[in-house]
Parts: C-alpha cells; structure tokens; sequence
C-alpha cells in the first residue's frame, strides 16, 4: 500500500499541540478520519494533537469504526467495507451492493454491522474472514449504527421510518422497532445503557430503554443534530447546520451548553479518559477538542477534505 503523510498548517499543528497539552489525557488515542471528498484517513494522534499520517481510501469514505487493533471504514460510492491495522495498512475488504453507509463492531462475536441505505436492511460480516453471513430487516433508509457497551443490543437509526430498530445481539431475531423523532441519523449509547437518537428532521434527541423500547425523554438540540457523544456524565449532540455541539446532562437530562466548534459538524467521539470531545467538521476540514469538563475548545487539527468520520472513529488507550 502506498502511503501519503499529508501535511498539516503550522498554525492548525500550534493550535492542536496547545490542546494536546491542555487536555492531557488523550495520550495514546488515535483518531481515524474518514475524509468523503478526498477519498482518504486521517489518522490523528491525539496525544501530540497532529495528524501521524493520511492514507488513501478509494470510493468517498464515510462510515468508520475504530479498536485496539484497527479500523474499519465505508466508502458508498464504491460499495466496500475495508479494514485496516492500527497504522493504517490494509488488510482486508469485501464489496457489497446496495447503499452501504454505517457500520458498528460487536467485538465480542466477531463481527461487524453495516447499513443498506436503499434497501432497509444490514449486512452481517464476519469482521475475520471480511465475508458477509447474513443480513437483518430494518425499516427504511438505515444510517446509524450502534452496538451498547454491554455487548447486548445492536441498534439501527432509520431514518426515512422515523424509528429505531432495536436488535438482540445474541439471537439476531426479528428487531423491536420504537418510534421516535423525525428522520433519526446517528445514534450512540452512554455508559448506563440509555440510547440516544439524534433526530435531524426535529431538531431533537431521544432518549430511550432498549430493552423496554420505552421512550425516556426527547431534548431540544441545535438544529439537524448529526452524531452523539458521551463524557463527563453528559451527552454531545453535533448540530450540522448551527455548526455547535449540543451539551446534555446525563442525570437530569437537561441542556447544559451549546459549543461553537467548526463549520458543519458530523462525525463525534470522545478519548478514552472522557477528557476531550473530538468533532469532525466537515466543511472546514478540521477536527475541533472540546474540553468536556470547562466545555470550551481547545484546538483544531487539520484533516483531509470533507471529514465525516461517522461512527465511533477514536480508538481508545486501554482497548
């Protein structure tokens, strides 16, 4: 594989050096950019706050997730799923039809999930073999993926259903489908084991049990919120068109701030010490870190062009 190290501003390199040393903890987190309109990976060391290198990624990458031992991304134009080792070096693909567009990593068994944009369904791909085994029924236009931290739900965001598709992991029988706000995008779960859905369509996030499918609370964002994140005991929402990231308390589920970061904000993911939100801004080709306990930003990092990075796309010290 052929390997390009990018180059970063020097004043974008200052201002990410500053944050790195302000945040601290991020030593040892990588970050894995997909950049659509460049076809590329940023790869992002957190600690030293610059981008280590930019590696091509044929077929406008967009989906992404990242662990200890690698990453996988999603590219819709050219409808591959690829994976990659840590430093970036491909080992793996495989080519599927449809819509290809999120994707989240069940660890534990082995696999990975990626979404059918056009035919309301996912595929199931061993993560070893990079082989599809199976595909589940969604409701339509899936997008977001999500795998919770206990290893027991898989969650689609369908967004042209305006439901979520509840999965359980261990049986992969027929989902619970909970309705939710207008056109659901991305999604995350936090630490309790709460889903949280980003509804661009009403400028809402919900709020439910999985296991139930009871709705807990819907909470007012910026408007088209995009992706979410958790850290701190709260919740941050990235609000495409506001270019802010939303701020929500995890205890009381309440509006605690709204984050100036970069132009259109999608992809948002924090280190593995909770100490810096990372948001890819897709029209500034930039990352911001947010501080997630004074909730300022503390620096940007430059990218490649058009940074999506959807999903979780920061592989975490410790992993």
């Amino acid at each position: 594989m052929r390997w390009s190290t990018g180059s970063v501003r020097p004043e974008a390199l200052a201002l990410g050096l500053a944050c790195a040393l302000a945040a601290g903890g991020a030593a040892g987190d990588v970050a894995y950019v997909t950049n659509q309109n460049s076809d590329e990976v940023s790869i992002l060391d957190l600690g030293a706050g610059m981008e280590r290198a930019r590696i091509p990624v044929p077929g406008k990458p967009a989906g992404v997730v990242a662990g200890a031992e690698g990453f996988f991304t999603v590219s819709p134009d050219s409808k591959t799923v690829r994976r990659f080792d840590a430093a970036g070096a491909e080992t793996g693909r495989v080519n599927l039809d449809g819509g290809p567009i999120g994707i989240a990593h069940d660890a534990a068994r082995g696999r990975i999930f990626v979404s059918d944009w056009y035919n309301a369904r996912l595929w199931v791909i061993d993560a070893g073999a990079m082989e599809v085994t199976g595909t589940l029924e969604t409701g339509a236009a899936p997008a977001g993926l999500a795998v919770s931290p206990d290893g027991r739900w898989l969650v689609s965001a369908d967004k042209e259903a305006d439901r979520v598709s509840v999965f359980d992991l261990e049986t992969l029988g027929a989902p619970r489908a909970v309705a939710v706000g207008t056109r659901p995008f991305g999604l995350g779960f936090a630490p309790d084991g709460r889903l949280f859905v980003g509804n661009v369509g009403s400028n809402d996030v919900s709020v439910l049990d999985p296991a139930s499918g009871r709705v807990l609370a819907t909470v007012p964002v910026g408007e088209r919120p995009y992706g979410v994140a958790f850290a701190r005991g709260r919740a941050f929402v990235s609000n495409q068109y506001a270019d802010t990231v939303s701020v929500i308390d995890l205890a009381t589920l309440a509006p605690v701030a709204e984050i100036a970061v970069g132009e259109y904000p999608e992809g948002i993911d924090a280190t593995g010490d909770g100490g810096t939100v990372v948001v890819a801004n897709w029209f500034s080709n930039t990352v911001s870190l947010i501080d997630s306990d004074r909730l300022v930003v503390t620096g940007e990092i430059a990218t490649g062009d058009g940074p999506r990075a959807f999903g979780r796309f920061i592989a975490k010290q410790g992993d």
